[in-house]
């Protein structure tokens, strides 16, 4: 089968160079001490710094995490391997929940790797550095995002949003290869019902959904995991 994946990035540097990275969109999981002595996630992580937890990339890895909600991001790096739920494709700490206003009950973000070979990384290092210390400067006792009972209009219009999803199993270069792909995962989970939409003349997507509530979302992820593809992503179903 022949697929074609997102994860090319374009990067606006000087030197407007390409890079071809790690991308994903999905629902990330703010660190708790209660989540790791209750085995949700196999290791600790310091809620004042800016290390996430990752599957996909290697320890010490350079990250941009976005919150797709208000398009605010932030440099972090990659720990050490971790286990956690696979519906989650990252554990961030509470310091970076807070800089980039992650709202708890839907917390959506896109995860890209910046990869070594970019003059970017340069930057992005040295900030990640800053950001660091700046972050090591005070405890975070607890985490404050979103306050539903707030009278501020632009958080109330951001939690007005419909909640609506899709999980992408994959992008195709031909609408042969993604009927087949259907047809395994027929075969092979329990999931009857899987779309396929034509983007262009030369990219098709398979993928499941949508979905109105994080119920079904899980359930049907979970499902799908099964078959353990690569990176599976969640995108928001505007």
């Amino acid at each position: 089968m022949s697929s074609c994946t997102s994860n090319t990035m374009n990067l606006k540097t000087e030197n407007k160079i390409n890079i071809l990275a790690f991308k994903n969109n999905g629902f990330a999981i703010i660190y708790d001490e209660k989540l790791y002595k209750n085995k949700i996630i196999s290791s600790k992580l310091e809620n004042r710094g800016l290390t996430i937890f990752q599957r996909n990339l290697k320890k010490g890895s350079i990250v941009k995490i976005k919150n797709n909600k208000n398009n605010k991001s932030i440099i972090a790096k990659v720990g050490k391997k971790a286990k956690y739920p696979s519906f989650n494709n990252t554990v961030i700490s509470k310091r970076i929940a807070n800089m980039i206003e992650l709202d708890l009950n839907e917390p959506y973000v896109e995860i890209t790797e910046i990869l070594n070979n970019s003059s970017f990384i340069a930057k992005k290092a040295k900030t990640f550095e800053e950001e660091k210390k700046v972050a090591g400067k005070a405890p975070v006792d607890s985490i404050s995002i979103n306050d539903l009972n707030s009278n501020n209009k632009k958080i109330n219009k951001i939690n007005k949003n419909k909640f609506s999803y899709i999980i992408k199993i994959a992008d195709f270069y031909f609408e042969n290869s993604a009927k087949l792909m259907i047809e395994r995962i027929k075969l092979e989970t329990s999931i009857k019902t899987i779309n396929l939409k034509t983007l262009s003349e030369t990219n098709y997507r398979v993928f499941l959904g949508p979905f109105d509530n994080l119920n079904s979302l899980k359930r049907s992820f979970n499902d799908i995991s099964l078959l353990e593809f690569e990176n599976i992503e969640i995108i928001k179903n505007d």
